[in-house]
C-alpha cells in the first residue's frame, strides 16, 4: 500500500509548489511595497510637520513681544489651517499655554517632548518625536524655540496625529492580503492545468507502455509530438523493453531445448528400462541395461550442472577468485588430463606458447577443457591439437586449434548457443561422450566474466576455438 506522500498527485504536488512559490514572491514584493509606502507617507508628514514649525517661528520672531503674538494668532494658525490632523501650540517660558489651535484632545496626555530645537538651531527632521496616547493613538511632535524682538523665547509645539495614517496604511495591507491570496489562487489553478497539460504525454507513455506484456513483448512506446527531455526517456524505455523480449525469448528457447534435450536421456532410460522388464534376462544383460542408464544419469548430471553454472555465473553477484599463475603450466596440466581420451580418439595433443595471466584458474581450467573437449570430439583419427598461447599488447590469446573438417561460416557463431550442435557426421565417432550442447556456451559465459571474448576461426583442414584476455599492466 502507498503511503500519502508517495500516492501524492505530481500535478497537484507541482501546483502547490509553484503557489507556495507565488506566495513567498508576493509577500517579499507586498512586505517591500508596504513599508516603502509607510516611509514615503512619514517622510511626507515629518516634512509637513517642519515645514509647519519653520513658518511659525519665522512668523513669532517677525513680532515685538508676547502681546503682539496674541494679537496676529490669526496668521500664525493659519500655518496648521486645512489639515485637521495638525495641532500647534505656542507656551511662553514657564509653559503657560499662548496660543493652540486645533489641539488634540488625546495629545494632551503625552509627555512633553524630550528635545527642543534651540532658537539658534535649524528645525529638520530629526527633531520630531514619536509618542502614543493611552489608547495606542500615534502622535509625532516636533518642539522649537522662538525668540521674539524683545528677547522673550517661546516654544512652538507642532503636532501630527497619525491615526489616519495608521488607517491608510491597515487597508493598504489588507488589500496587500487579499490581492495576495486571490493571487496565490489563481497561480494554483493555472499551476495545475499548465502542468496536468503538460505531463499529457508522460501520461501517454504510461498508457503506452501498457500494453507491454508477457503476451506482447514486441510492443513499444509510440508517443509523437512529445517534449524533447521525455524522447530520452521514451527511447529507454524501448530500449528496456527490447532487453526484456530478448531475455524472455532467450530463457524461452533455452527452456525448450533444455526440455527436448532432456528428453532424449529419459527416453533412452524409460526405454531401455521397459526392454529389460519385458521379459526375464540374464545378468549380463541387465548388466549392460544398468550400465547404459548409468551414462544416460552421468549424462543428464553433466547437463543440470552446466545449467545451473550457467545461472550463476549471469548472477551479478558471482565472484570470482582471480590470481595471477603460469598460463603454459596449467595448459600442460590439461593436456595431462586429456591425454587418456585423446589417445583413445587416436588424436595428438601439442602445447606451445607461455606467459603469466592474471584471471580465476578454475574457470580458466573449465573453459580451456571444454574448447579441448570439443576439441577432440571434432577430430578425426591420426589429427593434431595444438593449445597455443600469444600476447599481443593488453590481451593474451589462448587458442585450441585442431585439424578436421572446416565449420560453415554462417555456423561460427551459433557454435556459441546454448544447446546447439553441428551435424553429428562431423564428430570422431570414438570420442562422442554424450554432449549436453552447453560446453562452448559456458566458455562464452567464462569470458564473459574476464571481460573477454571467445571466437572461432575455420578453413580447410584446421578449426580454432581462440580465447582473448585482458591484461592487467601494473
Amino acid at each position: 500500500m502507498l503511503s500519502r506522500t508517495q500516492s501524492r498527485s505530481l500535478t497537484a504536488t507541482l501546483a502547490l509548489v509553484f503557489a507556495a512559490t507565488t506566495l513567498a514572491v508576493f509577500a517579499l514584493v507586498g512586505s517591500y511595497v508596504y513599508l516603502a509606502l509607510a516611509h514615503q507617507v512619514r517622510t511626507q508628514d515629518d516634512l509637513d510637520i517642519v515645514l509647519a514649525t519653520r513658518h511659525t517661528r519665522r512668523l513669532v520672531e517677525e513680532l515685538a513681544d508676547i502681546r503682539d503674538l496674541r494679537q496676529h494668532d490669526e496668521r500664525i494658525e493659519s500655518q496648521v489651517l486645512g489639515n485637521e490632523a495638525l495641532a500647534l501650540e505656542v507656551l511662553d517660558a514657564s509653559g503657560y499655554l499662548l496660543l493652540e489651535h486645533n489641539r488634540l484632545e488625546r495629545a494632551d496626555r503625552l509627555s512633553w517632548p524630550s528635545e527642543v530645537v534651540a532658537a539658534s538651531q535649524q528645525i529638520t527632521p530629526s527633531a520630531i518625536v514619536e509618542r502614543s496616547a493611552s489608547d495606542e493613538t500615534p502622535f509625532r511632535r516636533l518642539a522649537a524655540t522662538a525668540r521674539l524682538a524683545d528677547g522673550s523665547d517661546v516654544t512652538i509645539i507642532v503636532t501630527r496625529n497619525m491615526h489616519d495614517r495608521w488607517l491608510l496604511l491597515d487597508q493598504y495591507r489588507d488589500r496587500l492580503h487579499l490581492a495576495g491570496a486571490v493571487g496565490v489562487l489563481i497561480a494554483f489553478l493555472m499551476s495545475y492545468l499548465l502542468v496536468r497539460r503538460a505531463l499529457g504525454p508522460l501520461r501517454a507513455i504510461a498508457r503506452s507502455a501498457e500494453s507491454f506484456t508477457v503476451d506482447n513483448l514486441a510492443s513499444r512506446i509510440k508517443v509523437g509530438n512529445v517534449p524533447q527531455e521525455l524522447q530520452t526517456l521514451i527511447v529507454s524505455l524501448n530500449t528496456m523493453f527490447a532487453g526484456f523480449e530478448q531475455g524472455f525469448n532467450r530463457l524461452s528457447g533455452f527452456t525448450a531445448d533444455l526440455a527436448h534435450d532432456m528428453r532424449t536421456p529419459l527416453a533412452n532410460l524409460r526405454g531401455a528400462t521397459e526392454v529389460a522388464l519385458a521379459r526375464p534376462r540374464s545378468s549380463e544383460e541387465y548388466q549392460a541395461v544398468l550400465a547404459s542408464n548409468l551414462e544416460e544419469c552421468d549424462r543428464l548430471s553433466r547437463m543440470i550442472e552446466n545449467v545451473l553454472f550457467l545461472a550463476r555465473a549471469e548472477h551479478p553477484n558471482f565472484a570470482k577468485h582471480t590470481l595471477e599463475f603460469n598460463v603454459k603450466d596449467e595448459l600442460l596440466r590439461i593436456a595431462e588430463y586429456f591425454e587418456g581420451i585423446a589417445d583413445d580418439a587416436g588424436v595428438q595433443l601439442d602445447v606451445t606458447g607461455g606467459g603469466r595471466l592474471s584471471a580465476d584458474v578454475e574457470l580458466f581450467r573449465r573453459a580451456v577443457s571444454n574448447l579441448l573437449a570439443n576439441a577432440v570430439r571434432y577430430t578425426p583419427q591420426g589429427g593434431n591439437i595444438t593449445l597455443d598461447t600469444h600476447t599481443s599488447g593488453d590481451t593474451m590469446q589462448v587458442a585450441v586449434i585442431n585439424e578436421g573438417v572446416a565449420l560453415d561460416p554462417a555456423l561460427l557463431e551459433r557454435v556459441f548457443d546454448r544447446f546447439y550442435r553441428v551435424d553429428p557426421s562431423r564428430t570422431n565417432s570414438q570420442s562422442t561422450n554424450g554432449s549436453t550442447g552447453l560446453g562452448l556456451a559456458i566458455v562464452r559465459t567464462i569470458m564473459d566474466l574476464h571481460g573477454g571474448r571467445v571466437h572461432a576461426e575455420s578453413n580447410p583442414g584446421a578449426t580454432r576455438f581462440v580465447l582473448t584476455f585482458p591484461l592487467k599492466r601494473g
